[in-house]
């Protein structure tokens, strides 16, 4: 961990303007956010196309350099694809001169929906992350293969090595990988009950008829079902042990963010 807390710089294109006070641009709470997203949302502009192309993609933060690199520190983003993908061949025709593709990257986490007294005072509690940086190719075999692992890990901890590894010689020259480095990235979150008009709130009739609070919402990995050549008699217990605990965190989350905010108030007041 770096001895102070390290910053994104705050660009007009990155800046969080509407509701301030939510928005964060720590490397460690935004990479944390990014890390621990199933599915990121990849912007690139294509070549021959007049709108921008978007594409759900698997992703991982990490630093091949300093491989022991925690959170907080300066990291790339790792991004996974079809050899001749859109996206792949947009990098491999990129000149070598240029810094890269120019790239927007979204992760984004639902923690609950907030319901108020109006459907216009509504929200949701959430966390979500914008990175911007420019992609290259992964060309060093080593670097790819650190990167490929890094991506495996993140789906499910200690799956690389309880499977078929290294891949083969046409598994690595049918899979690219993109290295983004990052500029510059914000986040914003959203914690806490409902809030709503001081009008609606002294509204004795309203609050008897209408109830307000929070759904917490969490993602759940559920039991894992056998595949029809699966030999293996019980599921694993790396893969048994990570989904117990990723599904307590993330439950914790949700219901913990309810009452963040609130306590917030508490200690400050």
């Amino acid at each position: 961990m770096p001895l102070r807390e390290l910053q994104y710089p705050t660009e007009p294109y990155s800046k969080v303007n509407r509701l301030k006070d939510r928005a964060d641009y720590a490397l460690e709470t935004i990479h944390q956010i990014v890390n621990s997203c199933p599915m990121l949302h990849v912007s690139f502009q294509a070549p021959d196309s007049p709108f921008p192309a978007v594409l759900p993609m698997i992703g991982q933060m990490g630093s091949f350099s300093r491989p022991s690199a925690d959170l907080g520190d300066v990291l790339d983003l790792y991004l996974h694809g079809y050899v001749s993908s859109r996206i792949m061949n947009t990098a491999r025709s990129t000149d070598s001169q240029e810094e890269g593709v120019p790239m927007t990257i979204a992760a984004s986490h639902l923690d609950g929906l907030v319901l108020a007294l109006t459907p216009n005072s509504h929200s949701y509690n959430y966390r979500s992350a914008i990175l911007f940086g420019h992609a290259t190719l992964v060309t060093d075999p080593a670097e790819k293969l650190y990167a490929m692992e890094l991506i495996t890990e993140s789906i499910v901890p200690h799956r690389w090595a309880h499977s078929r590894v290294p891949p083969n010689a046409a598994e690595m020259q049918s899979t690219s990988v993109l290295r983004v480095r990052i500029s510059t990235g914000s986040a914003k979150i959203r914690t806490g009950e409902p809030h709503d008009e001081r009008g609606d709130l002294e509204d004795e009739a309203l609050l008897e008829r209408v109830w307000t609070g929070v759904v917490p919402v969490y993602t759940v990995r559920g039991e894992p079902v056998a595949g029809g050549y699966n030999r293996v008699g019980e599921v694993p217990g790396y893969l048994e042990g990570w989904r117990g605990e990723v599904n307590r965190e993330a439950e914790e989350y949700a219901r913990e963010a309810v009452q963040r905010e609130v306590v917030a108030k508490k200690v400050d007041g």
